[in-house]
């Protein structure tokens, strides 16, 4: 086991804390970017990040959507994280506290709280900030159903992981001009509504810069809200890059493990590794899947995320024997196979 951080991590600390310094002789100061936490009536999970601003300025506020919705989607990757700072988290006057990693990130649990099942608000501040307003979804322990969700190229066209494709989406092009993939929004409506107190969460490899514009886009298109399980690109502790898979991975089984009773409608697409992750979850963990549905990429969507289309025909993903899955290339297509699927699944 690594003792020590890889070198680019604590390069990347070092950079980060002594332009934090620089920053606060003129003036910056905390401002909290909370994020959708969520949890079980027994155990929460809050997540944040703090960064530095001008003083005076908070984090992103959603009342300012329509400036931010103009905006060049290169704008939101570019924040200063405040390293090592004290973070403490108020759900109902009991205090929970933390520290900010080298990117700024807290990821905090509170246990035991008092909160009902439902979406709920909890206050994130350091010494140096205001309040910060952070939504929550408590899950309650009778819910026996949910979905998880992939976002690229599965509830909006990104065309990941080429490269040049990507980086254009994500640097260049304005958050207004992304594409919903039709009939995804509905068919999630429809889901839930068949399934009162369902959680839906999305889950994807994006960066937690993203997630502003991900939930106007989400709001946007009529989408369901939910939490958000993304990532930090950039050093880790043992290496240059995070892995998009292992992160996948990980949420799934930490899923798994706090919420138990709960069997997942897992929906991805077929244009990066979601049939294989959801197949190796579905046969690690048969019980707590309700079912697999891919959204299938058009040739030229193929080509774009792959180069080319072939491998995905030579190693297709193969799903555990009693786990059903369905393919189409749309929600409106998907809808009618997923409504049959979870009839056999969940009677």
């Amino acid at each position: 086991m690594r003792k020590r951080p890889f070198l680019a991590a604590r390069i990347e600390k070092q950079i980060n804390r002594q332009i934090g310094v620089t920053l606060r002789r003129f003036g910056w100061r905390d401002a909290v970017v909370a994020y959708t936490g969520y949890g079980s009536q027994k155990r929460l999970r809050v997540l944040a990040r703090v960064v530095l601003a001008p003083h005076g300025a908070t984090g992103i506020n959603t009342t300012r959507e329509e400036i931010w919705a103009a905006r060049r989607g290169w704008r939101n990757f570019f924040s200063v994280p405040a390293v090592n700072r004290p973070v403490q988290v108020s759900v109902h006057g009991q205090i929970t506290h933390a520290i900010t990693d080298r990117n700024g990130y807290v990821d905090i649990a509170v246990s035991p709280h008092d909160l009902r099942p439902g979406w709920h608000h909890v206050y994130i501040s350091t010494g140096d900030s205001e309040p910060t307003v952070a939504p929550v979804l408590v899950i309650g322990d009778d819910v026996r159903f949910g979905v998880i969700s992939d976002i690229d190229d599965t509830i909006l066209t990104s065309y990941l992981p080429r490269l040049l494709t990507a980086a254009y989406n994500s640097f260049v092009l304005r958050e207004s001009a992304r594409v919903p993939v039709p009939g995804m929004a509905q068919m999630y409506s429809a889901i839930l509504r068949k399934h009162p107190g369902a959680p839906l969460i999305y889950l994807s490899t994006g960066a937690w810069s993203t997630k502003p514009f991900l939930e106007r886009f989400i709001g946007r298109h009529g989408y369901p809200s939910g939490p958000m399980l993304l990532t930090d690109w950039g050093p880790t502790n043992t290496g240059w890059f995070r892995s998009g898979p292992a992160h996948k991975r990980a949420s799934l089984a930490s899923l798994a493990r706090d919420f138990p009773q709960i069997r997942w409608l897992l929906v991805g697409d077929d244009g990066q590794h979601d049939p294989w992750i959801y197949a190796e979850f579905a046969r690690k963990r048969p019980e707590n899947v309700a079912g697999i549905a891919i959204r299938e990429l058009a040739t030229m969507e193929q080509v774009l995320a792959h180069g080319t289309p072939v491998e995905m025909m030579l190693f297709p993903a193969t799903t555990p024997s009693g786990i059903l899955e369905v393919r189409a290339p749309d929600g409106y297509h998907l809808l009618p196979l997923v409504q049959a699927m979870l009839e056999k699944r969940l009677r």
